[in-house]
This record gives structure tokens, sequence and C-alpha cells, in this order.
């Protein structure tokens, strides 16, 4: 999931998430601030006609790589068992997607939705790339 063109990705992110469904509110630049998943949740599905948009999107998007590039090399380098073994085809756009699935079937769960926001994106990512141990 490394970027090697994170403005191609993040165009194609973004036409994604134009069509999803969502009852997100307005973003406050106050929100750029996560400190839990429902938090990175409300970046991460920004209305199309919020004009912040653009900025969410690609915070969500920069999110949830650098969750995935630091658990890839804490768990190569330090020999620690995978948590997240995505599949060689997995896409950032994927990853997002799935985040945002997860934390929207999710979102009743008060406790999963005050967790650190990358425990959420972990546990999403885990949940539909599990690694058999």
């Amino acid at each position: 999931m490394h970027t090697n063109n994170l403005l191609l990705k993040s165009l194609a992110v973004m036409a994604v998430l134009v069509l999803w469904p969502s009852l997100a509110s307005a973003v406050e630049e106050r929100d750029f601030t996560i400190s839990d998943t429902e938090d990175l949740l409300v970046l991460c599905t920004t209305p199309s006609d919020d004009p912040l948009r653009p900025q969410a999107i690609n915070y969500c998007m920069a999110y949830l790589d650098g969750a995935v590039d630091y658990h890839d090399a804490i768990t190569d380098h330090e020999d620690l068992p995978r948590l997240i073994c995505y599949p060689s085809t997995a896409t950032l756009e994927g990853g997002v997607l799935t985040f945002i699935n997860w934390a929207e079937a999710n979102r009743g769960d008060q406790k999963l939705m005050s967790e650190p926001s990358v425990v959420g994106v972990v546990r999403a990512l885990e949940d539909k790339w599990p690694c058999k141990q």
C-alpha cells in the first residue's frame, strides 16, 4: 500500500467517496485534530459539498497509508506477528473504503468508536484481511 502517485490516488478516492451515501455533517478545521475512530470516520466521509472536503479526504488517505506503512515496517523489522495480511492487489482506496464500511457498521458501538483512530484502522483492515496465525 505504498503511495507511488498520491495525487492520482487522492483523486480516485475522492471520486469514489463522492458517491458514498453518508449523513456526515460539515467538516470544520478543528475536525482535523483526530483522537478516536469516530473523528477519523467524520473526515473520511466528508460530504462532497463541504469546502474542506479535498483536505479531509487527503488527510484520511494519508492517515490510513501511514498506519499501514507503520504496521508493515514494525512487523517486518521487529519480527512481530502481522495483524493485517492484505493481498498484493490491495489498494489505498480499498483500504479507505474498508475502514469506512467497518466504521459505519460499528458506529453504534461507543467502545469501538472511542478507541484511538489507529486502533480502528487496524481493526477494520484486520477484519477484512485477517492473518492466519
